[in-house]
C-alpha cells in the first residue's frame, strides 16, 4: 500500500487529484473500520487512518472521510482552543484551500467574508500568483497558507504578501514542511531537475527545505511571530487519539498594529482594477 501511494501521488498532478480523491477515499477507510483514532475535524473513527506520503509514506496520516492530514487535525485543534477564529466574526483569505476546512470554513455562519486564492487549483475562487496576491491593502482579518512556501520562487515575497493583504493586528497560520535537525533553511537554485529536488527538498516540485529559522523568515516579512509548541504539551494520550504531528511547531503570525513600509513597497502598487477584477472572478465563482 505504501508503493502504491507514493506512485500515485508522485505520477498524478496534485490539481487533479484534488478532483476526485474526495470521491474515492471514503470507500478505503471501510477497511479501517474501528474506533482507535478520532479526526476532531469530521468526527469520523477508525482502527488507522490511511498512508499518506511521496517518498516516504507515513502510516496513520490521511482521514478517508475529510481528507485530513496529521498537520490539518492539529490545525483545526488550535484553532479551536488557541484564537476566536470560531467565536468572532472575521473576513478571512485562504491560500492552496484544503479540502477537509473548505465547506466548513465557507458554512461559519459568523464570518462577514471567506475568500479562496490559488495558482491552479479546481477548489480556489480566484486564481492567481501568491508573490502579487490581487487584494488591496488590509482587506482580511485572517489568512491561512499551508504548503505553499516551499513551492515558491521568493518565500519572503510571499509572505509579505500574505502581511500587506491582513489588517494591523490580524493573524496568519502559514504552515510548511519543516526539517527540524536543520539550523537554517536549505535552498539552492541550481538544483532543478525535479529527481534531484526530490532528494534535497523531499518533493520534486519543492525548491527549498525550511529548517528551525523559520519563523525568523517569517518575521522577516513583517510579521511577530509566536513559535507555539503547544502539541508537545498536550496528553500523550490526546495526541494519539488525533494522530498529530507531535514535533510539529506552529507559527502564529500577527501583523503589527503599526506596520512599516520595508516589507510592502511592492504591494502598496498594487493595481485597484486587479484586485476589482479579483473581486469578480470571486464573485462569480460563487453564483
Amino acid at each position: 500500500m505504501k508503493k502504491i501511494t507514493s506512485l500515485v501521488l508522485r505520477k498524478i498532478p496534485r490539481h487533479v487529484l484534488q478532483k476526485f480523491a474526495h470521491k474515492l477515499l471514503p470507500l478505503a477507510g471501510l477497511m479501517h473500520r474501528g474506533k482507535d483514532v478520532e479526526c476532531p475535524i469530521c468526527d469520523a473513527k477508525y482502527a488507522k487512518f490511511l498512508t499518506y506520503g511521496r517518498l516516504k509514506p507515513r502510516e496513520n496520516a490521511l482521514c478517508p472521510k475529510c481528507l485530513a492530514l496529521e498537520r490539518h487535525r492539529l490545525m483545526w485543534l488550535y484553532l479551536q482552543e488557541k484564537t476566536d477564529f470560531f467565536t468572532d466574526s472575521k473576513q478571512i483569505l485562504h491560500v492552496a484551500p484544503e479540502f477537509c476546512f473548505l465547506d466548513r470554513f465557507r458554512n461559519l455562519e459568523i464570518h462577514d467574508k471567506y475568500v479562496t486564492a490559488d495558482l491552479i487549483s479546481p477548489l480556489a475562487d480566484v486564481h492567481c500568483d501568491v508573490h502579487e496576491l490581487p487584494f488591496r491593502d488590509n482587506s482580511f482579518d485572517v489568512a491561512f497558507c499551508n504548503h505553499v512556501m516551499e513551492h515558491v520562487d521568493d518565500d519572503i515575497k510571499a509572505m509579505s504578501e500574505l502581511c500587506r493583504v491582513l489588517r494591523p493586528g490580524g493573524w496568519a497560520l502559514i504552515q510548511s514542511p519543516q526539517d527540524y535537525s536543520r539550523e537554517d533553511t536549505y535552498e539552492d537554485p541550481s538544483i532543478t531537475d525535479p529527481k534531484d529536488r526530490e532528494e534535497h527538498f523531499w518533493q520534486d516540485d519543492h525548491v527549498r527545505l525550511f529548517g528551525m529559522d523559520y519563523g525568523r523568515r517569517l518575521e522577516e516579512a513583517g510579521f511577530e511571530v509566536v513559535e507555539d509548541r503547544w502539541v508537545m504539551e498536550m496528553p500523550e494520550e490526546r495526541a494519539k487519539k488525533h494522530a498529530l504531528p507531535m514535533e510539529e511547531i506552529v507559527y502564529f503570525c500577527k501583523k503589527p498594529a503599526a506596520v512599516t513600509t520595508q516589507h510592502h513597497e511592492v504591494a502598496e502598487q498594487s493595481n485597484d482594477n486587479t484586485a476589482a477584477a479579483a473581486q469578480e472572478e470571486q464573485e462569480s465563482a460563487t453564483v
